[in-house]
């Protein structure tokens, strides 16, 4: 007997809202930079960062919530929550924090860490327990809080990253199956070009056993090389799932590639012939916002009529693993 697939729809998006806001002024005040410098080399020009009272189980949340509402579902029609996040509020995950603060009481719900590859990740994660039949809707979460893992007093870092979280609803469908293609690769040579490292430390317990406690480091990159990285990579993997759709880069709506620099972001569209207008970017008022960077893209082009159901979207993540992934998706039910 043969087993039934089903397609996969994209029906709604949502994101959190931080009130604080860190611009590269104020940023000038606490290490040596200016919003001069920083903006000519990522285009940033300031980033949101969580209070004390913000975590990740409230923004992913919010971000939970508000795509789940214009999906028109309720949360207790979820029946899985994948969370893309490198900063858990808790080291066991968080996933299962968001599936109580929204009330999904049906949801199963887990974290994968994929850092800026995350959420397109999660994303191709889902589609397979959609087109087996396992799970009928699927809320896909990437949050971050990366302020707490930012060394402030370095600025080859502390410039680029910012928090928030933003959130999309995957759907069964028995009509056409809306993600067109996907691609996923790692290659952990490059992995220390790139890292949030745990670092450790020996204390004896007993005569004969020693243990090893510590906590994690801040981010710490190499950023020439992972801009070499980004900038020949992203390209490359969206072209073969273009490919792989059949489509060509002219059947392109929006490009929306991980918000972590502008000139990889204008070197990738320049690469691909993809016109300044259809690429998607909103670094100048989020920064780096890790795996939250996609989501909350795709949802603010969504919620001011830019993106329409139809549209061919292709969706790119890179960063630490070093990783990245493509996905070519039509939006819409």
């Amino acid at each position: 007997m043969t087993q039934q697939t089903y397609g996969v729809a994209f029906t709604g998006s949502g994101s959190a809202q931080l009130s604080t806001v860190l611009t590269n002024q104020q940023l000038s005040a606490v290490v040596d930079t200016s919003d001069e410098w920083i903006s000519t080399r990522t285009g940033i020009r300031q980033r949101h960062i969580a209070s004390a009272v913000d975590s990740i189980r409230s923004l992913g949340g919010e971000a939970a919530a508000s795509a789940i509402a214009s999906a028109g579902l309720a949360p207790t029609d979820i029946d899985l929550i994948l969370l893309a996040t490198s900063t858990p509020d808790d080291l066991f995950g968080s996933a299962c924090q968001i599936q109580n603060e929204i009330g999904a009481t049906r949801a199963v719900a887990f974290d994968i860490t994929a850092a800026c590859s995350g959420f397109v990740f999660s994303l191709v994660t889902a589609a397979q327990f959609i087109r087996t039949g396992a799970y009928s809707n699927v809320v896909v979460v990437g949050a971050d809080i990366l302020s707490r893992q930012t060394d402030w007093s370095d600025r080859r870092t502390c410039v680029l990253f910012g928090d928030g979280a933003g959130a999309v609803v995957m759907q069964r469908s028995r009509g056409e199956d809306r993600l067109l293609s996907f691609e996923m690769h790692s290659d952990g040579s490059l992995n220390g070009c790139l890292n949030a490292a745990y670092t450790q430390t020996s204390k004896p317990l007993t005569a004969d056993v020693t243990t090893q406690n510590g906590q994690y480091a801040p981010v710490t990159m190499n950023g020439r090389e992972v801009y070499r990285f980004a900038v020949k990579r992203v390209p490359e993997v969206l072209e073969k799932s273009l490919f792989h759709a059949g489509l060509s880069t002219d059947a392109v709506d929006w490009l929306i590639l991980h918000q972590a620099n502008q000139r990889i972001l204008d070197a990738a569209a320049q690469r691909l012939g993809i016109p300044a207008e259809r690429v998607v970017s909103n670094m100048a008022k989020h920064g780096n916002t890790d795996a939250a960077s996609i989501p909350i893209a795709l949802d603010e082009w969504v919620r001011a009529g830019k993106i329409e159901s139809g549209h061919t979207l292709a969706l790119s993540g890179f960063g630490a693993g070093l990783s990245w992934g493509a996905a070519i998706l039509k939006w819409g039910p």
